[in-house]
């Protein structure tokens, strides 16, 4: 695929729904906060964030901050529904979005612990990588997490994604450490590589 040199027009990345053979994205509402807290309060999902909701106020807290980001149209977040039961079990979303340079970054992504390590969140990363490149035209999609963080980098790898660098003392956590933020990145060009590790990693032929 070539990149497109011609800006898009904002608003570009608009709520949608997504769907795939594991799970379906579709945008988050306050309807989705029970599963949410059912799934969300283990406290190792939020280490790395700067979110930290330890019960149903916390949790209710970070999604009207996620609702008033959409209402704004800074960003795009999704509810991650399994499609086994119907209920949602995480989410994730578009942020820093640049429609006139056509990049925007996938981020703020979480899964309950017990869907970890079973496709649903590679499946989420294809379903909205490929919303990106496919639907919208985008030239660049950016990824950024602690540079602490291990599993977060090395399944940014996995998927195809290329590190590009740190960028240092970058946030403060909520407990006063100064965050690195490693920076990784699909383009344009790269898409059609990443999109075939995807399918293959998911089993799809």
């Amino acid at each position: 695929m070539n990149p497109t040199h011609v800006p898009a027009p904002a608003p570009w990345a608009r709520p949608v729904t997504l769907v795939g053979r594991r799970v379906r994205l579709e945008p988050l509402e306050l309807r989705h906060l029970d599963d949410l807290v059912a799934v969300g309060l283990d406290p190792a999902i939020w280490v790395w964030t700067l979110a930290r909701p330890a019960d149903r106020d916390g949790l209710r807290a970070w999604l009207d901050a996620a609702l008033a980001s959409a209402a704004a149209g800074t960003e795009v977040p999704f509810a991650t529904i399994d499609l086994a039961s119907g209920r949602a079990i995480g989410s994730s979303r578009f942020l820093n979005i640049v429609p006139e340079q056509r990049r925007l970054e996938i981020g703020w992504t979480w899964i309950g612990t017990a869907f970890q390590r079973t496709g649903a969140n590679r499946e989420a990363k294809l379903l909205q990588l490929a919303h990106a490149f496919d639907d919208l035209g985008a030239n660049r999609v950016e990824f950024k997490t602690d540079s602490r963080n291990e599993q977060s980098r090395t399944a940014l790898l996995g998927i195809g994604a290329t590190f590009e660098g740190i960028f240092r003392n970058h946030m403060i956590m909520p407990s006063g450490r100064l965050r690195h933020s490693a920076y990784y990145s699909v383009v344009v060009e790269e898409w059609p590589a990443v999109r075939a590790r995807l399918e293959t990693l998911l089993g799809r032929q």
